[in-house]
């Protein structure tokens, strides 16, 4: 083996060394992982410079699918080309994905699905997705015009609640944020540019192939009446159309696995308290969903199916970044996306995440407590997922007094 070739290798292992210790300390959802990747890579590292790596971050809010692990993908990239990045994403994403592959092997094994536990990471499942509305909803809804976008999101995706409907309010919140807000990101034109490393023709292969994949899967789907194709067709075009952060990915998984009787509301939503337990990114709870529906195989493959979009716009827009954040029509429709994530993600609290899981006063009482651990004391994610799945226990034992 070359010198260089052993320097490459060498580089690939330190990658994937201090992205799988990121990926079993990263607690906290991904505005915590953009600090720990901050931390890691640029203050202590050096891989980036401040601006690049503030660039690269932009980059990947404004794009749809999981931010934190598009930055991880991008870092990668930047220090050690495609192969860096692949490296970078596994080591960060495998921990939580053998974990919650573990945890539903075991709730099948065993059938948890009537324990109290189980009903407290439920109510777990309340208290994460309020905490996360109530600061998108902050940052992205900050005057009358995106609070009615939200409010027309939340009332159409409860009256109407199909898959369609979502990417129809997507569609629709874009347009109004388009006209709205034209002008507005016209005056916040910006004009300095970042540069990186791949070639165009390379992106616009990879761009081709999301989209020719978000096309041809539905029709393959309809085509063949294989479970494999349904499920990672259903996956990829959930990890295609999340704007806002792993927590919207809940409704659109939810719509497409519980209605169809691929796992029931239970299943759902404790898998989705226990990815809360577990470091790395919350896109992760597919890995989860898979292993129910068609065991550790399934997980792997539905991890595969919910991540690739994020590959392919990662790669595919980093040559176009500059173009991109300078357009003021693409900047005014993503702010009003961004409001109508608030909306969907309301509808989902709602329905079915309440509606399943706070059945009692003391439910409630418990989500209050938790709540108020979660967001006033600021106790570590991890912690609100023990106590709710002791709490849980021990209602249980309460009410069969």
């Amino acid at each position: 083996m070359s010198s260089q070739n052993k320097l490459k290798l060498m580089l690939l292992v330190e990658i994937f060394l201090v992205s799988t210790r990121l990926g079993f300390t990263s607690f906290g959802g991904p505005v915590a992982h953009l600090g720990y990747f901050h931390e890691e890579y640029v203050r202590k590292r050096k891989w980036m410079d401040e601006k690049g790596y503030a660039d690269l971050v932009a980059l990947c809010q404004f794009l749809p699918g999981p931010a934190s692990s598009q930055v991880g993908i991008g870092i990668g990239v930047v220090r050690a080309g495609i192969l860096g990045g692949i490296i970078s994403f596994l080591g960060f994403t495998l921990p939580s994905v053998i974990a919650l592959i573990l945890f539903a092997l075991l709730l099948q094994s065993f059938g948890f699905s009537d324990s109290g536990w189980i009903h407290g990471l439920k109510i777990v499942a309340v208290v994460v997705v309020a905490h996360a509305i109530l600061g998108m909803a902050k940052n992205l809804t900050p005057d009358v015009q995106r609070k009615t976008i939200a409010l027309f999101a939340v009332v159409v995706t409860l009256l109407w609640q199909t898959a369609f409907t979502q990417v129809g309010v997507i569609l629709l919140a874009g347009l109004a944020g388009f006209f709205l807000y034209r002008q507005l990101t016209i005056n916040e034109a910006v004009t300095d540019t970042t540069s990186f490393a791949l070639s165009r023709r390379f992106a616009v292969i990879c761009l081709i192939v999301f989209v020719g994949l978000l096309v041809a899967l539905p029709l393959i789907r309809e085509a063949t009446t294989s479970n494999w194709i349904a499920m990672f067709d259903s996956f990829y075009r959930a990890g295609s159309l999340v704007f806002g952060g792993g927590h919207v990915v809940l409704p659109l998984l939810e719509r497409e696995f519980v209605p169809s009787g691929w796992l029931s509301e239970e299943q759902f939503l404790a898998g989705y308290g226990a990815a809360q337990a577990v470091p790395g990114p919350l896109f992760t709870f597919a890995a989860y969903i898979g292993a129910v529906i068609n065991g550790w195989q399934g997980g792997l493959v539905a991890t595969i199916a919910i991540f690739l979009p994020a590959f392919l716009l990662i790669l595919g827009t980093f040559p176009f970044w500059n173009f991109l954040r300078q357009n003021y029509k693409i900047k005014a429709a993503l702010m009003g996306v961004n409001a109508a994530v608030v909306g969907i993600l309301i509808s989902a609290l709602y329905h079915p995440i309440w509606t399943s899981s706070i059945l009692s006063a003391i439910d409630f009482a418990f989500a209050a407590i938790l709540f108020s651990l979660l967001v006033f004391w600021k106790l570590p994610p991890w912690v609100i997922v023990l106590t709710g799945a002791i709490g849980g226990f021990l209602l249980q034992c309460f009410k069969a007094l």
